[in-house]
């Protein structure tokens, strides 16, 4: 790294037999590491560093206590959140009451789902699209309506404000999701940009999820926009769902929360998630969100911002040079990568799952990208330490994109 850092993001973990999806399951069918090759795991989205200490360090306080009996979410919790939105987002007046918790984004739009749309309505979502959005529309029997990003002539990826509007109107729709930053294609909205999408959904009386959870993920020179901050409207129709999960890699502890400040929204979200009787904290996820949301997590979150800017650059160009016939956009946040190799593929006469299989080999575990709705995509993550990002590069020019 160019510069020194306080917290370890150099050590490369053996994960295997370690509770880990992404050490122990190869994502392709059909696909197998050679012998000679370790896994570098590339494609599901949480990240091969050790957690910022202080998660620990608050969670196994908690554990020395020997019970673990029924509770009340503290004010501790409300408070590690306040401040975090704060600092980190320039979020004022938030108070407890527009603060909810969700068993996970997906948890949270399939309980809004249930108290805004019916069966059979549709919902409109950008593509490329988190493939978690198109399984939780899919099983809670919704249609999906897709709004196609574009990447412009500097190969910015772009929405279509009029396509939006016209698919919006033509379905009778009132529920849109909006992914901000934007997985997998890495966007980070400026705010003229949410003006208009805001103003769209504004004009056709729409409800908005808005996905945030990469919010602190933003690489450097880029900046964060919460959605609810661009004006008294999209305060008021904004459902913003937020997680440390993805930001401190705690997907294996479940935990997140969304941010509601019309009293109507909140009601009906609240009373949908109540339900199922599963939408309950964990005291263990309670006081990991506390331990990740002290003051010193910043410093360990914008260390982690300068390596995955780091990583994303070194790779960006390493593609861009060696690649030929790969297409991609820098990202702006999110530590992923998002390739288009149809020309690659279709010049030489090879499919797609040929290409997939043919990194796996070589241990570079990456992810099939057309279940985001694009074609001859593939989604890699690049949130691992600087080194193994170049050594999966360099395995994928010798022995996969080498013809």
């Amino acid at each position: 790294m160019g510069k020194s850092m306080k917290y370890d993001f150099t050590t490369f973990l053996d994960r295997r037999g370690k509770d880990s999806m992404a050490a122990d399951d190869i994502p392709v069918s059909g696909a197998e590491v050679r012998e000679d090759f370790t896994r570098l795991p590339m494609w599901v989205a949480d990240m091969n560093f050790p957690v910022f200490p202080a998660i620990q360090e608050h969670m196994t306080a908690r554990i020395a206590h020997p019970v673990f009996g029924y509770f009340h979410i503290s004010d501790e919790y409300y408070d590690s959140i306040i401040n975090w939105q704060k600092k980190r987002n320039q979020v004022q007046n938030l108070s407890r009451e527009a603060i909810g918790y969700e068993n996970g984004v997906l948890g949270c739009v399939a309980s809004a789902l249930q108290a805004f749309t019916a069966p059979g309505e549709s919902v409109l979502v950008h593509a490329p699209t988190y493939i978690g959005f198109t399984n939780t529309l899919t099983t809670n029997g919704r249609n999906i309506v897709l709004s196609h990003l574009a990447k412009d002539a500097e190969g910015i990826w772009r929405m279509n404000y009029e396509d939006m509007e016209q698919k919006i109107q033509k379905n009778n729709i009132h529920l849109a999701i909006f992914c901000s930053p934007h997985n997998p294609s890495g966007r980070v909205w400026e705010r003229q940009e949410i003006e208009a999408a805001m103003d769209v959904y504004r004009r056709n009386n729409c409800i908005v999820i808005s996905d945030e959870i990469w919010s602190d993920l933003i690489l450097e020179g880029q900046h964060h926009i919460p959605t609810q901050s661009i004006s008294e409207d999209a305060r008021n129709r904004t459902i913003a769902v937020y997680a440390p999960s993805k930001t401190f890699n705690l997907a294996g502890l479940i935990g997140s929360y969304h941010i509601v400040y019309h009293p109507y929204l909140r009601d009906r979200l609240r009373r949908q998630s109540s339900l199922s009787h599963y939408n309950s904290i964990n005291v263990l996820s309670m006081h990991a969100l506390i331990g990740a949301y002290q003051p010193e997590g910043h410093v360990w979150v914008d260390e982690l911002r300068s390596v995955l800017t780091e990583n994303a650059r070194y790779a960006y160009g390493f593609i861009r040079e060696n690649f030929h016939g790969v297409d991609l956009a820098m990202p702006q946040g999110t530590y992923m990568l998002f390739l288009d190799c149809g020309e690659w593929c279709r010049k030489r006469g090879c499919s797609m799952d040929e290409l997939l299989r043919a990194g796996i080999e070589v241990g570079v575990i990456w992810q099939d990208g057309r279940p985001f709705h694009h074609p001859w995509a593939i989604r890699m993550n690049l949130a691992l330490p600087h080194e193994q990002v170049k050594e999966a590069m360099e395995r994928l020019k010798k022995y996969v994109f080498c013809s």
